[in-house]
C-alpha cells in the first residue's frame, strides 16, 4: 500500500505542472445549459494539419510538434500549448494547435513542411462539453451527441462541426485526463 501510494504521488508530482504550466486559449464563459459551458474565445493563431483520417492523431502530432520544437525557417522553438485539436467530422480532418498568445502572425516563423499552415481564428462563441479519461472514439461520440442533443434542446445552433480538445500529455493517468467535445455556435 506505500508503494502504490508513493507511485500515485510521484505521478502527481510529476504530471499536474506540466498540464497547468501550458498556456491556453482566452476565453470567459457566458453561461451554462445543463452541462454545457457557452464561452466567448478570444482572437487566436493556430498550426493546422491535414489528417489522413479522423483519428490518425499521431501522425498529425508528429508534424504539429516538429513545427513548434525547431522545424520552422529559423529553426526556433515555439512553447507547446494546450489544448490539441481534431476535427471529428467532415472529409477532410485536421489537427491544430493554438500558438501562444506572445505572437501574432508576422512573428511566427514559417513551417519548414508545406503540410503545416498558420491561420487566424477570430473571436467566436463554442459550446464544450468536459470528460475525463481517455479519448476513445466511443466515449468521444458519446459525449458528441449528448453536445448536440442539449444544444438542440436549448435552441442553440451549431456553426461548425465538433473538435475534439484534449489537453494532457499522454502519460496523464486517465482519472486526470481532462477533454472536450466543442463547437461553435449562434446565439441569437
Amino acid at each position: 500500500m506505500i508503494r502504490q501510494t508513493f507511485l500515485f504521488a510521484t505521478i502527481m508530482a510529476l504530471v499536474t505542472p506540466v498540464a497547468s504550466a501550458l498556456e491556453e486559449p482566452s476565453w470567459e464563459l457566458l453561461e451554462t445549459v445543463g452541462p454545457v459551458e457557452l464561452r466567448r474565445y478570444a482572437p487566436s493563431i493556430e498550426a493546422r494539419t491535414a489528417l489522413a483520417s479522423n483519428g490518425e492523431s499521431s501522425g498529425g502530432f508528429q508534424r504539429l510538434a516538429g513545427y513548434i520544437f525547431g522545424g520552422n525557417e529559423s529553426g526556433e522553438k515555439i512553447a507547446m500549448t494546450a489544448p490539441v485539436a481534431e476535427t471529428l467530422e467532415g472529409d477532410n480532418p485536421v489537427m491544430s494547435f493554438t500558438m501562444p498568445s506572445a505572437y501574432d502572425m508576422t512573428q511566427l516563423p514559417e513551417p519548414n513542411s508545406s503540410d503545416i499552415t498558420l491561420h487566424e481564428t477570430p473571436e467566436r462563441i463554442v459550446a464544450a462539453l468536459s470528460f475525463s479519461g481517455w479519448a476513445t472514439s466511443g466515449k468521444v461520440a458519446r459525449y458528441q451527441r449528448q453536445l448536440l442533443a442539449t444544444l438542440d434542446d436549448n435552441g442553440i445552433s451549431a456553426k461548425s462541426a465538433p473538435i475534439l480538445h484534449q489537453y494532457n500529455p499522454p502519460w496523464t493517468p486517465p482519472f486526470m485526463r481532462r477533454n472536450e467535445v466543442v463547437v461553435e455556435v449562434r446565439l441569437d
